[in-house]
């Protein structure tokens, strides 16, 4: 399986990476959303995983933008929100 993640802190995402990689996943990292999006629409991945803080695009407008152009790739969402409206 091939894995994207989006995630701009550069330590959260190497620990990502090296965890699935120990678990034989290939694995591609982005540190923003800009950079994630256009990953994400260049290559074909089973699934992402995305943070929802992220520079220059946000991960709701990264799922967003995607999903109106008919991406359907699973999205798994990261994020240190925790207000009740947050969720």
């Amino acid at each position: 399986m091939r894995l994207l993640v989006v995630e701009d802190e550069h330590r959260i995402a190497q620990a990502i990476k090296e965890g699935l990689e120990q678990e034989s996943y290939a694995v591609d990292v982005e540190f923003d959303g800009e950079d994630g999006y256009n990953a994400a629409r260049a290559d074909e991945y089973d699934l992402i995983i995305l943070d929802v803080m992220l520079p220059t695009l946000d991960g709701y407008e990264v799922c967003k933008r995607l999903r109106a152009e008919g991406n359907h790739t699973p999205v798994l969402m990261l994020t240190a929100k925790d207000q009740d409206n947050d969720v």
